[in-house]
């Protein structure tokens, strides 16, 4: 690591697994190290990651709600060393905490690095057998129903769409974005990367009565391909 000329050190923005820990880049890795300060959405989990690497470094938790109070600790200690941010799983600022802290580091004169890796919505995309050439990432979609609807119809018919759910939540959504969904193939990725990493394929009528009967575990991401002719 380097510092970033005159205003101090780079803030790394780090990928780390989405569930098997192999999936942890070498550069990944060596960032963590080198590190003087991890900013971890979640530092409960992060810590468990860095026990695991054999790291020791200090720790600042960056929920959501606090991510605008985190940002002067950040910035002050770029002026002594490397920063890393991370989340709990997958890249971080990607519907997860951190677009806040980016953006003022890079307005305050830092670097900001991407360390690339694991991402939950380009690995089930690319798996999912949907096209992929133009895809929105939808993120968490609203809770009230016409809002819900309303998103969903707004993505170009020849565009793919990829989502995350809770998986308690699931059934019901699949059931209110059915009719905007209708003509697209939907595939639910489950558990990714893990033991009990599960694929599930249809249209999101019939895979919201699938999870109805059988409601799943796990984390979900959810991949609708284009609508077809």
């Amino acid at each position: 690591m380097t510092a970033a000329g005159s205003e101090g050190f780079a803030l790394f923005v780090v990928a780390t697994p989405i569930g098997n820990l192999g999936d942890l880049s070498e550069r990944a890795a060596r960032t963590l190290r080198e590190a003087s300060l991890v900013v971890a959405e979640d530092t409960r989990r992060s810590r468990q990651l860095l026990s695991h690497l054999g790291i020791h470094v200090p720790l600042l938790s960056l929920p959501a709600a606090l991510e605008a109070r985190r940002i002067p600790a950040v910035l002050a200690q770029l002026a002594v060393g490397p920063v890393a941010l991370v989340t709990d799983a997958g890249t971080p600022a990607i519907s997860d905490p951190g677009r806040r802290l980016v953006a003022a580091v890079r307005a305050a004169g830092h670097d900001v690095v991407p360390i690339p890796g694991p991402s939950a919505v380009v690995a089930a995309l690319a798996a999912s057998g949907l096209a992929g050439d133009r895809f929105c990432f939808l993120g968490f979609l609203p809770r009230t129903p016409s809002r819900l609807r309303r998103v969903l119809e707004a993505v170009p018919a020849d565009w793919a769409l990829v989502l995350y759910e809770a998986p308690q939540r699931l059934a019901r959504t699949l059931e209110l974005a059915a009719p905007a969904l209708a003509g697209r193939p939907v595939v639910v990725a489950r558990e990714m990367t893990k033991l009990h990493e599960a694929w599930y394929q249809g249209t999101a009528e019939e895979l919201a009565g699938r999870f109805a009967a059988v409601p799943p575990r796990g984390e979900c991401t959810v991949v609708a391909g284009p609508r077809e002719p």
